[in-house]
């Protein structure tokens, strides 16, 4: 489909930050730049470096920017269930999650929304079509590689990229969700929804991006991801075979 024929009007990018103040500016300015008609909403968790001033400042020249304030760092999956049920309650028919440091590309937005207009859930993959991420230490790069397998051999997931943040949700695929009864709290997040989208008989895509590490500010990821990973993946393949997903 021809980017002026995709349905940027309907569509929603939600953007948590905490202390963005390098990039906060830039990503804003080159999303309306690339798509004039999309809408963003930035879930600020109270940036103590003036994120939320400048996403202020330029709400006075846009409409589509739209900005909830949060009290202290609450964490990505609050942070994107606190967005996805702001979009359900508004016409929005296409949600995105994108970080604000630039390793999701913005060019990409347009070949995602494509793609969901076929499917449920799009996902901006790494790991099909080779490994494309860009700066990545060797042992970081090999741990995301390895975890991403450990996760497809437990769930039986048909995604190369389990637990990829830049992702695209049809309304169908946020409504079939339990948006109250997310277990992770973390980066694991991410496969939890995959997973539970799939297990509704949904639909789910990779399109390939390249991925680049973070050139401003500091990376959120913290060192228990992996063990909250090895066991949330358990609990989600336990819950699928009782039936209590």
């Amino acid at each position: 489909m021809d980017i002026k024929e995709l349905p940027f009007d309907k569509t929603l990018i939600i953007i948590p930050t905490f202390n963005e103040i390098d990039n906060i500016e830039n990503m804003i300015t080159t999303l309306f730049s690339k798509y004039p008609a999309v809408s963003i909403l930035i879930i600020e968790d109270g940036s103590p470096d003036g994120t939320a001033d400048v996403v202020k400042r330029l709400q006075s020249t846009n409409a589509n920017l739209h900005m909830i304030q949060r009290t202290g760092k609450q964490g990505l999956a609050t942070a994107y269930t606190t967005g996805f049920k702001w979009a359900l309650e508004r016409d929005y028919q296409f949600v995105f999650e994108m970080d604000c440091d630039f390793s999701h590309d913005p060019a990409h937005v347009k070949d995602l929304l494509n793609a969901a207009q076929d499917y449920d859930l799009v996902i901006g993959s790494r790991y099909i079509n080779g490994i494309r991420i860009i700066n990545w230490p060797f042992k970081r790069l090999l741990l995301s590689y390895l975890a991403s397998i450990y996760t497809r051999f437990v769930t039986g997931l048909p995604i190369q990229d389990t637990t990829g943040g830049f992702k695209c949700f049809t309304r169908k695929a946020l409504e079939s969700l339990d948006l109250d009864g997310i277990i992770a709290k973390g980066y694991i997040f991410q496969l939890e929804l995959n997973y539970k989208v799939w297990s509704k008989g949904l639909r789910l895509k990779e399109v390939p991006i390249v991925f680049y590490e973070r050139a401003h500010g500091v990376s959120k990821m913290g060192g228990g991801i992996i063990f909250e990973a090895l066991f949330a993946v358990l609990k989600l393949r336990f819950k699928k075979l009782l039936g209590t997903l």
